[in-house]
């Protein structure tokens, strides 16, 4: 899914909807991508002269990649994180840097979702966590 097929699940538009691209590899696997340009607004202030991502775009990006496999779950309704677990910042990605995020969903129960994800940089590992999501229905 490129951006234009991402923002048909997720309510996010620029400057917020940050990955390039999430493809589901099966129901429960996806794979997504960004690539930090340098420019965004996220690192005008972290930090002036050495830009870091900041360790929770780092969470939203692999929220962000995991709609892809909320797709045809999501249908009428918005995926809301609700919570963020054992997550772990190892290396830090900086402009240039291609992220590239591994997600599944380990769990779902009703209207909710459990997931566990890691980012990449060069098959350095980056980022790992856990997370959930909430789909709420959106109103009419």
């Amino acid at each position: 899914m490129n951006r234009e097929e991402l923002m048909a699940i997720l309510p996010h538009r620029e400057p917020m909807l940050l990955i390039d691209e999430a493809t589901a590899v099966d129901e429960t696997h996806c794979v997504g991508k960004y690539t930090v340009r340098g420019d965004e607004w996220f690192l005008q202030g972290h930090f002036p002269g050495n830009p870091v991502v900041p360790g929770v775009v780092l969470c939203e990006m692999m929220g962000q990649a995991t709609a892809a496999l909320l797709r045809d779950r999501a249908s009428g309704g918005t995926p809301y994180f609700t919570g963020l677990d054992k997550v772990k910042f190892k290396h830090t990605v900086l402009p240039g840097d291609t992220l590239e995020i591994q997600c599944e969903i380990i769990r779902s129960r009703g209207p909710f979702y459990w997931s566990k994800g890691k980012g990449t940089v060069n098959g350095k590992l980056a980022v790992t966590g856990e997370f959930s999501f909430a789909i709420i229905k959106n109103k009419e």
